[in-house]
């Protein structure tokens, strides 16, 4: 529809709603309405009384009957039915947004929207009376309202409201979209959640069945005789998890502060405190990139329980997940994606050591020392940093070949020391920790500790950990000098878990991305283009004059001084690809993962290293150059089929680069070739 169109038709609903406040019919100014029922209430109180009062009443039979004699016979049996019910009628008072509207001269049917469904409303001028029959008849797709009357079955046996008082409660003045594709659009979807729950039953399910399930994860710890509580957002010191912080500032303190990454820290001080069983779920928040399966900001449940370890709390989350299966679902058995996961069956236990040999076939127990796993690393095609250690590259072989592979419910127990700086040492392998994650469908649902509780130990992971931030870990935790202090104090043995509520959900709700459970995703907001410049009178963007822009700081590498004949450099195919599809590739800090229309009509794949200075969400879109004739490269498991061109700088008296993807006039078609 033409814009034109769409604001003559917004207009005459403005038009609808000034004739009504001038006939002092203006529906803002009702302030509540006696809600009586909600739809699948109303429907089921009619069948409950229709059972009762046509109990032992035989269907109507027509064998033997012409046409003609069957329909009177079937439309004499539905008038007696109906005046059966009519003589004791369940009035019902329900209110909701008008979904569908058919008028028929002096009879008109529409169909109201609540919380619980939809349901059909016969409405009739002589019910209603003529004037409040022609408002309805001016009304719109959209608007709510307040419905009076009574409960019964049409002739199609559909169970209908036939309205006796009917009262505008709201006047929508936007336009719904279409009906049967209903909001199509994943972005506006998640921009414009309320349109998307008006819309789509399957979006409002899945927020239900959400709530669903936070409920009765406080039913479950309820039981087990756990306290709920909060503890602060701000915090000095972000600690309890490797990630990177948001930070902001007190101003009255005068102090930047950073907002949690994790809960930890505080609920093992109230174990401290004497606390023995405390959890809560809340809102963290960490500094890093969005994809399908991580925002920035999230709900978290971690849980600690005095006098236990992690054997304690294996039970608890084996026993917590299937029940909520059971509640949620309604059974053990759940899909997600089209794969059965079944957890009614004994969740499966493997260290992780014992994971990478039966899924990469390699024993780390077997292997010597750092130097030899980084060899082990190359051979293997195994990113890995210089710092890393035997630990850290046992994990990173964990995650490059087995994570996959966990589909139905697995604990994996036993980490390396290097990656868990606040767990208790296996008494048996000090090299090792009483740590297990589950993992269900490839994805780590939950992460769990036999707490560490020496304090003596733990300064010097601490100190570990400092050591590691220095050299350029920037989720490197630091020293949290009164947590130390609380665990002189003294703290019992203790077990705690750490649970990604929005990934469980996405699970029970075999939801493909995390945006659809969250209501409100985290999204670039619409008017960040316009913050970077669009004209040549703009002067801190794309078209700023060199004049403007302040390049004492850059390096650039001496040009090359051997030559390259023309024919090896033509070479080379460098075509303009668009960008439809970008986010970050999982276990790395720096790629990113662009799915691109190169002309040919199927996608193409090219991971860049260049996460440190774009979000995925700004470059989709987005024009590029790339070089499409290199042979494909697997990177983090993922084949690279080609290379994007950035331009790139050093900062002066720095070992700093700088990366400046190309980007080039969206005008250009996706495959144009580069001379």
């Amino acid at each position: 529809m033409a814009e034109q169109d769409i604001n003559q038709l917004l207009q005459v609903r403005r038009d609808k709603l000034a004739a009504l406040q001038e006939a002092g019919k203006d529906p803002f100014q009702i302030t509540k309405f006696d809600q009586t029922h909600h739809t699948d209430e109303a429907r089921a109180l009619y069948e409950e009384h229709e059972a009762k009062l046509l109990a032992g009443r035989a269907a109507v039979n027509t064998d033997g009957m012409d046409e003609e004699a069957a329909k009177q016979a079937v439309n004499d049996d539905y008038n007696e039915r109906r005046a059966i019910m009519d003589a004791e009628p369940i009035h019902v008072s329900i209110a909701g947004r008008m979904m569908f509207k058919r008028v028929m001269g002096k009879a008109s049917f529409c169909n109201i929207r609540d919380r619980k469904g939809d349901i059909q409303v016969y409405v009739a001028r002589d019910a209603i009376g003529e004037e409040s029959y022609a408002d309805f008849k001016k009304s719109d797709i959209g608007d709510i309202y307040g419905i009076k009357g009574w409960a019964f079955r049409t002739k199609t046996g559909e169970v209908s409201i036939h309205a006796e008082e009917m009262t505008l409660l709201s006047k929508s003045l936007q336009i719904l979209p279409e009906k049967f594709h209903g909001l199509t659009d994943t972005d506006m979807r998640y921009r414009q959640r309320y349109v998307d729950l008006v819309m789509n039953k399957d979006s409002r399910d899945v927020f239900v069945k959400r709530s669903l399930m936070m409920k009765e994860i406080r039913n479950f710890l309820a039981e087990r005789d756990f306290m709920e509580v909060e503890t602060p957002i701000l915090v000095s010191n972000a600690g309890g998890a490797a990630a990177r912080p948001f930070e902001t500032h007190y101003n009255s303190l005068n102090e930047d502060v950073k907002l949690r990454i994790s809960l930890e820290l505080y609920l093992k001080r109230l174990i401290v405190g004497g606390f023995e069983r405390v959890y809560e779920i809340g809102r963290v928040f960490r500094n890093e990139g969005v994809d399908t399966r991580h925002n920035p900001e999230f709900t978290l449940m971690e849980l600690y329980q005095a006098y236990t370890d992690y054997e304690g709390m294996m039970e608890l989350t084996e026993t917590m997940f299937r029940r909520l299966a059971e509640k949620v679902v309604g059974s053990t058995k759940i899909s997600y994606n089209g794969i059965e996961i079944d957890l009614g069956k004994p969740f499966e236990r493997l260290t992780m050591t014992d994971a990478v040999k039966k899924y990469a076939g390699v024993d780390f127990d077997t292997v010597a020392d750092d130097e030899a796993a980084k060899a082990l690393a190359r051979e293997k095609g195994v990113e890995f940093e210089d710092r890393h250690k035997k630990g850290d590259i046992l994990n990173l072989f964990f995650e490059e070949f087995c994570e996959d592979n966990l589909v139905q419910p697995t604990f994996i127990m036993d980490h390396p020391i290097e990656i868990s700086p606040l767990t208790k040492k296996k008494p048996s392998d000090p090299s090792k920790v009483e740590r297990f994650e589950l993992f269900i469908n490839g994805w780590e649902m939950c992460n769990a500790y036999s707490e560490l509780n020496d304090p003596i130990d733990q300064r010097e992971r601490f100190a570990a950990q400092d050591a590691n931030a220095e050299a350029g870990d920037d989720e490197a935790e630091h020293t949290d000098e009164d947590f130390l202090n609380a665990l002189e104090i003294g703290m019992p043995p203790t077990g705690g878990i750490g649970y990604g509520l929005d990934r469980l959900c996405m699970l029970l709700t075999d939801s493909a991305a995390i945006r659809d459970v969250l209501l409100f995703p985290t999204m670039k907001s619409l008017d960040a283009p316009k913050k970077s410049a669009t004209s040549a009178d703009d002067k801190s963007g794309f078209f700023a004059p060199n004049s403007s822009i302040d390049f004492s700081n850059v390096a650039i590498e001496p040009l090359f001084e051997e030559q390259v004949d023309f024919d090896t450099f033509s070479k080379s195919d460098f075509r303009a690809v668009k960008v439809k599809a970008c986010q970050a590739v999982p276990k790395s800090k720096k790629l990113l993962q662009f799915t691109l229309d190169d002309g040919t009509g199927t996608d193409r794949t090219i991971l860049s290293g260049i996460h440190e200075f774009y979000e995925p969400e700004e470059l989709v879109g987005k024009t590029l150059v790339a070089i499409t004739n290199l042979p494909p490269r697997a990177m983090m498991g993922i084949e690279s089929c080609g290379m994007l061109l950035s331009a790139v700088n050093n900062l002066k008296d720095s070992d700093g680069e700088e990366l400046h993807l190309l980007m080039i006039d969206n005008h250009i078609p996706a495959g144009a070739k580069l001379y």
